[in-house]
């Protein structure tokens, strides 16, 4: 058993897939981002009303399998924005979610809750793996990717998340997905297909 939470944000629709590790070998080992095809995305919601112990020979066995094995296929993507146990950073995570526009630093952060700047720097560090600006990187490139699949425009995008401009956002962006945004929506979404 692996214990997990999910935490979301905006006009979302979940569903859940749990899978015996054995039965997929090409699943990867740790949490990630897989990017899901249109194919496996009907897999996924047909799975919800499936029975919990379907007949493995019958139909709805042939479309777990389907599904399996489309899953195997999809690639996993660099996105996550893990959660720290720590009860201090975990109100850094929450107040970013509940305004992803400000834009304070580790200092400021330290300076809020009357804790020292290499505490919390060591703390994350230690939780998640990642310094303060890539941690709150990973958070904005998440957000941006849900609003502009979503049809936001990137100017809009940018200043929701605290950015002075397109520009700003667009360089963040492309120095942490290799690509500015436009071109990494077309290519994922072809990419899906």
């Amino acid at each position: 058993m692996c214990p997990h939470s999910v935490s979301v944000a905006g006009d979302v629709e979940m569903h859940c897939l749990f899978v015996e590790p054995d039965a997929v070998p090409a699943l990867p080992r740790q949490c990630c981002t897989l990017t899901i095809s249109p194919l496996l995305e009907h897999l996924l919601v047909h799975a919800t009303h499936m029975p919990v112990m379907y007949d493995p020979d019958g139909a709805d066995g042939r479309i777990a399998a389907v599904l399996l094995d489309q899953l195997s296929l999809a690639p996993a993507e660099e996105l996550r924005f893990p959660m720290p146990a720590d009860a201090r950073l975990r109100r850094i995570a929450s107040a970013m979610m509940t305004d992803p526009s400000d834009r304070a630093t580790i200092e400021d952060w330290s300076r809020r809750m009357a804790v020292a700047p290499r505490t919390l720097t060591r703390i994350l560090q230690r939780e998640t793996g990642m310094s303060f600006g890539r941690w709150r990187q990973q958070f904005h490139i998440l957000i941006a990717l849900q609003r502009l699949d979503q049809g936001a425009s990137v100017q809009a995008v940018a200043l929701d998340l605290g950015y002075e401009g397109a520009s700003a956002f667009v360089t963040m962006f492309r120095k942490a997905l290799g690509k500015p945004p436009a071109r990494y929506l077309a290519e994922r979404r072809i990419g899906a297909h």
